[in-house]
């Protein structure tokens, strides 16, 4: 009997000024063909948010650390650019020191005492983004 790995998808995306989409758009394809990592890019062309579609094997240890160092390229280079980690996907646990080196400790602060004001009980998406005073 013949067994096959199972093969899965991982979005990502980010978002940049329009002026920079181009550059960053060659950049990512350059990046994605280097360092073997299988994926389409589809944009937003009228809003600077593009996303990539990556094809993974979750069994195999060296591609999965591939892309995840893939995606962290990606949001850096956004972030770069004066872009954001994230267009429309979300932070997530994946972004979260991310959204922290692009916002900054105080902006992460901020956003942490409104979550406790809306959410005292912190029954909302507990032990996620806000889940500290150290964010």
């Amino acid at each position: 009997m013949m067994t096959r790995n199972i093969i899965i998808a991982y979005a990502t995306d980010v978002c940049v000024p329009l002026s920079r989409l181009p550059q960053i758009i060659v950049e990512t394809k350059q990046d994605l063909i280097e360092n073997r990592v299988t994926g389409p890019i589809a944009g937003h062309v009228g809003d600077g948010n593009f996303h990539c579609l990556i094809v993974l094997d979750p069994s195999d240890p060296e591609e999965v650390q591939r892309v995840h160092l893939f995606t962290e390229r990606l949001a850096r280079r956004a972030l770069t650019m004066a872009g954001t980690c994230t267009g429309e996907h979300g932070v997530g646990l994946g972004k979260r020191a991310l959204l922290c080196e692009e916002v900054g400790h105080t902006t992460m602060q901020v956003m942490y005492s409104l979550k406790q004001m809306l959410d005292p009980k912190n029954l909302m998406n507990p032990g996620k983004i806000l889940q500290s005073r150290e964010v």
